[in-house]
Parts: structure tokens; C-alpha cells; sequence
């Protein structure tokens, strides 16, 4: 197997390679671009116009979507996986996925879309990075793009595996990237409203990728990953890559679960309190009428919405980041 093949050894051994660029046997080319980062580019004649950005461990604990990645790449690197796409593999954040943990200073995840400007540090230099290389990668006129951004949550779901599905002005959700979603194994999808800080929202936003956010289960250390199935996926990743991935025209949305974000539930102040057991799922149920949250004396969030729940509950967040989204169902037939 070529040696740019072991990204992820390299990256958690804080190694460069010694070579920058290889060729598999069929002519792919496999080409170092910096930590973590690694262009795949098939022979011209067999490039079909897709370019597709694969990134993982944005959160250095999440472990499963980067053992996800590190086994499409040896694929690839032994042949098995013929890419007709050109692809970007990102591993996010390498200090925090060297340690085990979540991030070194402060969450990597909440740094783009120009927060890293206002920020310093290795999490901010990294967002500044990896939005210089995706931006780089996607500077081809006239391709498809696609990013995944892969994720495992800190606590557990109701709903196992879901998709972030980010918002920009103007621009509508895509019925055949919904379908797309649900043949990958996705349960739901979140529609977002507004603008956000995350990378797959600045790879929609600045970049005109199709780009989403998918939460594939609870986070685990390297190789305690049994428990997270992203068999689906994978299948659907490989045929994105090899080019055959079936037609996403008329595709079913039978049994996807739609949402759409409600508020945000926003810490202003030490003095904020969440009304919620430290180990709530996501997609928890809400009653109409309950006190979710308190902050100040001015800001309190009752569930008004029908069928609401909350997800990403966290109080511990640092002032001025958001503590929990409440959530709405949305009917599907919007998108018939």
C-alpha cells in the first residue's frame, strides 16, 4: 500500500512523509498538502466533474468517522477504490486527536465563517487553515461540490444518526440531497434558518458546496467503535467516489425525519441554568409549557412549540455560545 495511504499514522505520529505525491498502479494521484490534509485526483480521462471534500475529526475524541476515512484511504492506496471524483480528506483537528480530547483550547467546530479572526490560538490557526484549503480544493469552476463533515456526538440520541443540513439566503434545500442523506443512512436531518460558525456552513455558504454536518453516533475512543454502524455510509461514500452512486432523481424519502430549528438556546451568563438531567439525550421530547433554561432575570426559554425537542444540550459552554437548539417537526411533503 503507498505510504500516503497511512494519513491518519502520520498524523497522530506528527510525521511529514518523505514523498508528497504517489501514484497508484491505475494513475491516481495521492498528494500531501499539509497535516492532516490529503488530495486524491483520479486520471483526467476518468474524471467525472465531482469534487468532493471528506473531513473527520474536527473534535479530536470522535473517533469513529476518522477510522471511517483512514479505511477509504487504504482502499484507495491499494487499488480497491477506483475514484472517478477528486477528493479532499481532512483530519481536523491532529493536536487534539494526538490527546484523546475534544479540542487543545477552545472547540475548532465553532471558529469559522471568520470567528477564528476574532480568536488565537491552535484551534484558530487550524480553522484558518483548513478554510484556506477548502477553499483551494473547491476554486474549480464548474464542478460538483460536496462536503461531509463527519461527526460523533458527546452524548447519546434518540435519533442515532442525523444530518445538519446548513442555511444561506436565497438558497432552497435540496430534495435529492435529503434523498442522498437517507441512502446514507441518515434518520433525520436538521434544517437549519439561519447562518452559522461551523465548517460544513462555511463550505455551503462561501463555497457553493451541497455540505453537511452528520452526526454518526456517540463518541468512543480509537477502536472501541463496534457500537457506531456506519455501513451505509461507507457504501455511499464509495459510490460518490467511484462514480457509481445510483440516481438521487425521484429518490424516496420514506421514513427520513425533518426538523427545523425553533431557537437557540443562548448562555449570556454564569448565571445560566438548563433544566434537564446531565444525561438527556438528544432529540428529547419537550412538554409545552416547560422551563427549559434561565440565564438572567430577562431571559428564559418556555417550550411553546408543538412536538418540540431539544438537541446539543450543553451548559457548559462559555458565555455567549449557544447552550441547546429547540427543534420543530417539518412535514415532508414540503419537499415532494
Amino acid at each position: 500500500m503507498l505510504a500516503l495511504g497511512k494519513l491518519l499514522e502520520l498524523t497522530l505520529a506528527g510525521r511529514e512523509p518523505t514523498e508528497k505525491t504517489q501514484l497508484t498502479v491505475d494513475g491516481v494521484r495521492m498528494r500531501w498538502l499539509a497535516e492532516g490534509a490529503l488530495e486524491v485526483r483520479p486520471p483526467q480521462a476518468h474524471d467525472n466533474g465531482m469534487d468532493v471534500l471528506l473531513s473527520a475529526g474536527i473534535h479530536g475524541n470522535e473517533t469513529a468517522p476518522i477510522e471511517l476515512l483512514d479505511r477509504l484511504l487504504h482502499a484507495i492506496a491499494r487499488g480497491e477504490i477506483k475514484p472517478r471524483a477528486r477528493i479532499l480528506f481532512l483530519f481536523g483537528n491532529p493536536g487534539a486527536m494526538r490527546t484523546g480530547a475534544r479540542f487543545i483550547e477552545e472547540d475548532l467546530n465553532r471558529l469559522f465563517n471568520g470567528r477564528h479572526e476574532n480568536s488565537s490560538g491552535p484551534e484558530a490557526l487550524r480553522a484558518c487553515e483548513l478554510e484556506h484549503l477548502a477553499e483551494t480544493f473547491f476554486n474549480q469552476p464548474d464542478r460538483g461540490r460536496l462536503h461531509f463533515d463527519l461527526h460523533t456526538a458527546i452524548r447519546g440520541s434518540k435519533i442515532e444518526q442525523f444530518a445538519l443540513y446548513p442555511f444561506k439566503e436565497g438558497r432552497a434545500h435540496s430534495r435529492e440531497q435529503l434523498a442522498r442523506l437517507r441512502a446514507a443512512g441518515m434518520e433525520a436531518v436538521l434544517l437549519q434558518n439561519k447562518p452559522s460558525i461551523v465548517f460544513s456552513a462555511y463550505t455551503y455558504d462561501q463555497l457553493g458546496a451541497e455540505a453537511f454536518t452528520l452526526e454518526l453516533g456517540k463518541a468512543r475512543p480509537f477502536g472501541q467503535n463496534d457500537g457506531v454502524n456506519v455501513e451505509r455510509l461507507e457504501l455511499r461514500l464509495r459510490q460518490i467516489i467511484e462514480g457509481t452512486e445510483p440516481s438521487l432523481e425521484n429518490a424516496s424519502l420514506d421514513g427520513l425525519q425533518l426538523f427545523s430549528v425553533a431557537r437557540e438556546v443562548i448562555k449570556h451568563s454564569d448565571a445560566f441554568i438548563l433544566h434537564l438531567e446531565p444525561n438527556v439525550e438528544n432529540f428529547f421530547e419537550l412538554p409545552k409549557g416547560y422551563l427549559l433554561a434561565q440565564d438572567t432575570s430577562k431571559n428564559s426559554w418556555v417550550i411553546e412549540e408543538e412536538g418540540a425537542r431539544i438537541i446539543f444540550p450543553n451548559p457548559k459552554v462559555k458565555n455567549g455560545l449557544r447552550a441547546g437548539l429547540i427543534i420543530e417537526p417539518v412535514k415532508a411533503e414540503a419537499f415532494a
